[in-house]
């Protein structure tokens, strides 16, 4: 049995702010429930809302009392090394990715974690460990987006926008996934390129000055359906192309949200976590060989890095470098 240390090292917050309060010291290792494991972190998922995280913003909206230091990172891949005692889903030794959103234990910036069993699965069969610890948040995110919010069904179009991004290269796939006729608004020739890869049925340059003409052309009377994972004049603009009746569905979060007319149908939605959703998910990875992009890995002490790199172009996903 592995002997467990009872310090750690990890990345940490003395105060809410911007990058430079992410800090990198030893702190100790968390004490588990009976209904929790632990998990000796390989890789660490970062997220634009852990930006949010960082500055406070969820510790004001939930009018939270946070302690501190406080570690950041709701996502993460590891080694199971201890389980509580009504822990019976997974087991000691096995290789397994999490989620563990607010965590009152810590997040994934760290060498371990102690998360609730209920948010723990193993990692699929072909899955990186990298891509295991990036692609729950944004895989569920775009998951319950498309079916449980849009309800899109097979030979449907859809119009996924901010398609390269975290939430939309996981979107694209699993819209091909679902029977969809996937049309993909990326970022950058480098985001229209690695959408194709991902199987869309056609990609455009958000960034270009015609984007609505160009995806218009593609559906000349517009689409059934839209997931925006990102918001601004494009997004506004691009309400246009849905057909009278069609669905719009966005993340809670993006600002701003979406234009809203009498024609379509526009709901915002969560993203939380929770077994059924993450199930669905992992179902979703196994059969359909779901892959998640990673630009950049940093090391864990280069965290406030990552950060830095959430507010440059990027595609897909970042990560942390956690076991050494």
């Amino acid at each position: 049995m592995k002997t467990i240390p009872k310090i750690m090292k990890a990345v940490v917050l003395d105060r809410f702010g911007g990058p430079e309060q992410l800090t990198c010291r030893e702190i100790d290792v968390p004490e588990i429930g009976p209904d929790e494991v632990l998990i000796q972190v390989d890789y660490a998922g970062v997220g634009v809302w852990d930006a949010f995280e960082r500055e406070g913003g969820y510790a004001n909206m939930l009018q939270m009392n946070p302690r501190f230091p406080y570690v950041l990172g709701s996502e993460g891949s590891g080694t199971v090394v201890a389980r509580g005692s009504r822990v019976t889903n997974v087991g000691l030794g096995d290789r397994v990715y999490a989620t563990a959103f607010l965590n009152p234990n810590g997040g994934f910036y760290a060498e371990y974690a102690a998360v609730n069993a209920k948010c723990v699965l193993p990692v699929p069969d072909g899955l990186s460990m990298p891509e295991a610890a990036v692609i729950a948040g944004v895989g569920l995110t775009a998951l319950r987006g498309l079916e449980d919010v849009l309800a899109l069904r097979p030979g449907e179009s859809v119009v996924i926008f901010g398609a390269s991004g975290g939430i939309g290269h996981l979107a694209v796939q699993l819209a091909k996934c679902l029977g969809a006729r996937v049309f993909a608004v990326a970022s950058g020739e480098d985001g229209v390129a690695m959408v194709k890869r991902l199987g869309c049925d056609a990609a455009v340059n958000g960034k270009e000055r015609n984007v609505c003409s160009s995806i218009l052309a593609l559906a000349p009377d517009g689409f059934d359906a839209a997931l925006f994972t990102a918001g601004g004049e494009t997004a506004d603009a691009l309400v246009g192309c849905i057909r009278k009746g069609g669905r719009i569905a966005y993340p809670y979060g993006i600002q701003p949200a979406p234009k809203e007319t009498a024609d379509v149908v526009t709901a915002g939605y969560h993203g939380e976590p929770d077994p059924d959703i993450l199930g669905r998910l992992h179902r979703y990875i196994e059969k359909y060989k779901l892959r998640a992009h990673i630009s950049h890995t940093f090391a864990l002490e280069d965290a406030h890095q990552a950060h830095d790199a959430l507010n440059r172009h990027y595609l897909g996903k970042i990560c942390l470098k956690v076991l050494s």
